[in-house]
């Protein structure tokens, strides 16, 4: 069941945007291809912008700035800024899940599939903070949908955390809320570090996580097993 964990996703879109279907995660929305390059670079600016400067701060006039393209262009494709961080926050999301899927997809077992997948994610932070900040921190300050759509987000990724019980013994099993417990530590975590302005630094976090995330299901020895194995 494990091998199922992480599923299809279509290759030649890493880092673009433009995937036709991607299902990073278990129940993951699919993202409808980008036909315009110009929608598609300010959903990437809009992301940027956020992650620079905060979303309060972020304008229309400020993307249109980073990205060299006319207001009619911004207008030909969103009402307004927060249409289109909606746009650029299920974009972005869809993106980091497809970076997941892609790094996880040639292991066999849950705790190599984690590994690697986290590990990725944690590299992409590495290399575009400003856009991690656009999709993690951002979201708190547009407002009830943008919510909601973390939301969906961390809920996948519980699923697929959990999908660990499948791999141990029924009376050994962590209680119910445990996956979303994970999700929501590691989550604060990454936050934290990218809201207080950091712009490296989180693939040295990955030991910890899998410790963290191994622990409730597997125990001590595990969970200590696969911080060493991140580390090497």
């Amino acid at each position: 069941m494990g091998k199922q964990a992480v599923t299809k996703v279509q290759a030649g879109a890493e880092g673009t945007g433009r995937i036709r279907e991607v299902a990073a995660l278990p129940h993951s929305p699919k993202l409808e291809l980008v036909n315009s390059p110009k929608r598609e670079k300010i959903l990437e600016g809009m992301l940027e912008a956020i992650g620079a400067e905060g979303y309060d701060a972020t304008s229309v006039r400020t993307v249109l700035d980073r990205t060299g393209l006319y207001r009619q262009a911004f207008y030909d494709n969103f009402a307004d800024k927060g249409a289109c961080y909606m746009a650029a926050l299920e974009m972005g999301i869809a993106r980091l899940e497809g970076i997941v899927a892609r790094a996880a997809a040639s292991e066999e077992t849950w705790r190599a599939k984690l590994r690697a997948g986290l590990g990725a994610l944690l590299d992409q932070l590495d290399a575009e903070p400003d856009f991690g900040r656009g999709v993690i921190v951002g979201v708190h300050s547009a407002g009830a949908e943008a919510l909601a759509i973390r939301a969906k987000a961390m809920k996948r990724a519980a699923e697929f955390i959990d999908l660990a019980r499948l791999e141990v013994d029924e009376s050994e099993s962590p209680p119910q809320i445990a996956p979303e417990g994970i999700i929501a530590g590691i989550h604060a975590i990454v936050h934290s570090r990218l809201s207080t302005g950091a712009d490296d630094g989180f693939r040295e976090l990955l030991p910890e996580f899998m410790y963290f995330a191994v622990l409730p299901y597997f125990g001590g020895e595990a969970a200590s097993a696969e911080m060493q194995a991140a580390r090497a």
